[in-house]
């Protein structure tokens, strides 16, 4: 497997596809490097030399910001919103939805599995044994 920027990339797929699997590198970014880099878009990952890879590596770590510092990048901006106290913040805060998303139903894929509230359930009263 061609390794760039740490990240093991599928040797099977076209360079194109594989790519996509470095934090910060979409499809049509993709395309983008492989053109600067003169390299055919459906060539597989496993018919690469090592001076191409050297060569998209390059351009990758000059041009974009990627993995880890992307990462990071973003927890920083999320962790300014909150500690100003925004409107966006708060809600990062909660963990509810931040783009103006309805929350009476659906968000659950930020507000995590429904609370299921109990109900005063009555206990079945025990009937009065009979004796025969």
């Amino acid at each position: 497997m061609p390794r760039i920027l740490g990240v093991d990339i599928p040797k099977a797929k076209r360079i194109e596809a594989s790519l996509p699997y470095l934090y910060g590198i979409g499809p049509s970014r993709a395309r983008d490097i492989l053109r600067q880099a003169n390299i055919d878009c459906n060539r597989r990952a496993k018919d690469l030399s090592d001076g191409e890879i050297a060569r998209i590596a390059s351009i990758v770590q000059s041009t974009y910001v990627t993995e880890g510092d992307l990462r990071r990048e973003i927890s920083q901006n999320i962790k300014r919103l909150m500690d100003i106290g925004t409107y966006r913040g708060i809600r990062h805060r909660k963990g509810l939805p931040v783009r103006g998303q309805r929350t009476r139903t659906n968000a659950r894929t930020r507000k995590g599995r429904k609370s299921i509230v109990a109900a005063n359930v009555r206990k079945p009263e025990k009937s009065p044994v009979k004796a025969a």
